[in-house]
């Protein structure tokens, strides 16, 4: 099939966090199992743009990349250059599939669809979420859903989650939606065995602090910080080690709620990592912990499992289901004296760590490989394909 991506943000524009690691591993995986894959993306990258060529395909993992320019109107990554080549080239592919809401190119890109007649799948990538709606900019997507993205979504063929508990969150707006289906996202298989060559001196340093509870993701008040450090004061001689871009200058929040509960000197901010540093955390810490309010998957938390560190998470977090499932670590509700006191429980018996450790390694070899999620995707891609072209 010749399989068309839409994506406001892409490689190697890494700063945005998970979408733009498991777009493209689903990307590279269809491009290995002999699709014509395309991406249309923009060269956004924070305030700068990713030194890319444009208005070209590119080749990244055998996946033909177009990268467009957006010069004004950047937070929704408005592109003229990408509408002109959506209207001239959409009716060559078989299928659409775009990654995100609330954003100018998912609209522009099923509107181009719609009038030619090719087929189209939403990905929401975690962002038709009641509570994240109404804790920000309430009345802009509130308007945006009813005007714009209704329209979006109805018309599409299918939309695809990552996770029950994504597709739970979509129903609750109560749309007129087309069939919804779980694909998760997958992992490179042996990333986690990785060399540690390499691995920097600052967190050489960390690793040394032992037991170390790992927060690895963006610094954001949705991913439950507010929670964690306070939680520290019921599990005492614990370092925290904090790992994640702060686009949005959260940290100097965090820190002053350290010093209120007297933790401030057990938490280390490490910035950003990636590489040898990203890999010696997650294979060095005692436990990954993200209690995010809202999650629609975690992709940190396939990393840890193939890394073979337990895990704690909320019951918000989208793979909460299958850490509880395959044994990977800990459901915990995540008021600060339920999280604390679990974390207190989990952290005093090394052999139960050791056994879930090893348990969600090997689930995460089995069940979420790029290639087994590939094969997933695909079969979705046939199947809507041939509802819109019935012999």
């Amino acid at each position: 099939m010749r399989i068309l991506h839409v994506v406001p943000t892409y490689l190697p524009a890494y700063r945005y966090g998970g979408p733009i690691h498991s777009v493209h591993g689903l990307c590279k995986a269809l491009a290995a199992r002999g699709h014509d894959v395309h991406v249309f993306t923009t060269n956004v990258d924070g305030s700068s743009d990713s030194e890319v060529p444009l208005g070209v395909p590119v080749g990244v993992d055998g996946v033909k990349v177009w990268y467009f320019p957006s010069r004004h109107l950047r937070r929704l990554y408005w592109s003229p250059s990408m509408q002109e080549a959506l209207n001239e080239q959409v009716n060559r592919f078989d299928l659409l599939h775009l990654h995100s809401i609330y954003l100018w190119p998912t609209w522009a890109a099923a509107r181009a669809a719609k009038r030619v007649g090719v087929p189209y799948i939403v990905a929401p990538r975690g962002m038709l979420v009641k509570e994240l709606i109404e804790r920000k900019s309430r009345w802009i997507k509130s308007a945006w859903i009813q005007f714009i993205e209704r329209r979006n979504l109805e018309n599409a063929a299918g939309i695809h989650v990552t996770a029950e508990l994504e597709a739970q969150e979509v129903l609750r707006f109560g749309l007129n939606l087309p069939p919804l289906f779980v694909v998760p996202n997958g992992m490179e298989p042996g990333v986690a065995l990785a060399s540690e060559r390499e691995v920097s001196p600052s967190i050489r340093g960390v690793l040394e602090k032992t037991p170390l509870l790992l927060f690895l993701s963006r610094i954001n008040w949705k991913k439950g910080l507010d929670r964690l450090i306070p939680a520290l004061t019921y599990v005492p001689d614990v370092h925290l080690a904090i790992a994640g871009n702060d686009e949005e200058n959260y940290r100097p929040v965090l820190e002053r709620l350290a010093e209120a509960y007297g933790v401030r000197d057990r938490i280390t901010f490490t910035g950003s990592v990636r590489g040898p540093d990203k890999i010696a955390l997650l294979k060095g810490a005692t436990a990954l912990v993200l209690p995010s309010y809202s999650e629609n998957f975690g992709n940190i938390i396939l990393e840890a499992m193939a890394a073979g560190c337990p895990v704690v998470v909320t019951p918000e977090v989208g793979l909460a289901g299958i850490v509880q499932e395959v044994g990977a670590g800990v459901v915990v509700e995540g008021a600060p004296a339920t999280l604390g006191k679990s974390l207190r429980d989990l952290l005093a018996n090394p052999g139960l760590l050791q056994q879930m450790g090893e348990l969600g390694r090997k689930a995460a070899e089995v069940r979420f490989s790029w290639d087994s999620v590939g094969r997933q995707m695909e079969s979705v891609y046939q199947r809507f394909y041939h509802n819109f072209h019935p012999e």
